[in-house]
């Protein structure tokens, strides 16, 4: 089992919920975040004074899955949320030694 966090555009998340349902994906965990990579932030103008935006908004997706779905969601979500331009966000995929079904008490590749 592996858990797949992604963070990407904010304007992307339909178009990544979309491509992850197409491929059987029936759930994910969505959070809100800021950060930033090569963007290094920008500068914007309020009320006629500068100030630097140092953490740009993103969305973050964790997907918990099996290894056997770990290529087709990474594909899923590489196609959907690419725009071109630099700050897409990216991928990261780590190993999930255990998982539990709170409500049943299942565990392992079952509570997924």
């Amino acid at each position: 089992m592996k858990m797949i966090s992604a963070v990407i555009k904010p304007f992307k998340l339909d178009d990544v919920r979309e491509a992850l349902s197409e491929i059987g994906i029936q759930g994910m965990t969505v959070t809100e975040t800021k950060g930033f990579g090569r963007q290094k932030g920008h500068t914007e103008l309020y009320r006629g004074a500068e100030y630097i935006v140092d953490f740009l908004p993103k969305i973050k997706i964790e997907v918990a899955v099996s290894d056997d779905q770990v290529d087709a969601v990474i594909e899923a979500i590489t196609k959907s949320a690419n725009t071109g331009k630099i700050g897409d966000g990216k991928i990261f995929v780590s190993a999930l030694e255990q998982v539990v079904r709170i409500r049943t008490g299942e565990t392992g590749g079952e509570a997924l």
